[in-house]
């Protein structure tokens, strides 16, 4: 697999999530929508979905970043492949699967990020928001004092009276929160998608100063 550098990054990230593109992101090669387009329209897939497909590789086709925290690790790497139809509208593929997991990851008919179980579960409303989730996970890892780990029911038990939601990963399944010394990622994507309250898991990163926090994005992000 032949990999190069990440010299365009993608607009509309904050500052913390280019410079994690960048520092940690390398671009795969990977074979144009281009050459599927016939195939597909054959099978009565509409240009305008193919389209929707190109631009999405354009933007982050190949783009392979550090695993994610749960979801083992999310896509091997950013490419769309595999458009289908429910009453819903149209889906596509984000990217195959980096390890083992019984759920595909999807972009679904208005552009969020998520994964395909038994169900649906949108986890961010955009795919920048599943990037910038990345980015802050790290962010936070390097920061913590303490990273606590709970699941299922224990879920529950922490509370976010004093937390104010992280905007920037356009949370919908998974969110995160920013409290006054702590961040904490809240997943619930494999509970819905798989149908098992147990799937839910959340990180507590603890010990975080100002810039551990933020990382140098405000309140408006």
């Amino acid at each position: 697999m032949s990999t190069r550098r990440v010299d365009r990054i993608p607009d509309g990230l904050t500052r913390r999530a280019r410079a994690f593109v960048g520092t940690h992101g390398v671009r795969v090669a990977v074979r144009p929508v281009e050459d599927h387009r016939q195939w597909w329209l054959e099978r009565d897939v509409p240009a305008a979905v193919i389209d929707l497909m190109a631009a999405f590789q354009a933007r982050w086709g190949g783009l392979l970043l550090p695993p994610a925290p749960q979801y083992d690790g999310g896509p091997r790497h950013l490419d769309p492949d595999s458009p289908e139809q429910d009453p819903a509208g149209w889906w596509f593929e984000a990217g195959a699967q980096r390890t083992a997991v019984p759920y595909a990851f999807l972009v679904g008919p208005s552009g969020e990020f998520g994964i395909q179980g038994y169900e649906w579960a949108p986890l961010h409303a955009t795919v920048e928001g599943w990037v910038e989730s990345l980015a802050l996970a790290h962010h936070a890892s390097l920061g913590a004092k303490q990273i606590t780990r709970l699941v299922g029911d224990d879920v529950d038990g922490i509370d976010l009276s004093r937390y104010e939601p992280v905007r920037e990963v356009r949370g919908l399944a998974d969110t995160w929160w920013r409290g006054p010394d702590s961040l904490v990622s809240v997943y619930s994507g494999e509970a819905t998608a798989m149908a098992s309250p147990r799937g839910r898991a959340a990180l507590v990163y603890s010990g975080l100063d100002d810039w551990g926090l933020r990382g140098g994005v405000d309140d408006d992000a």
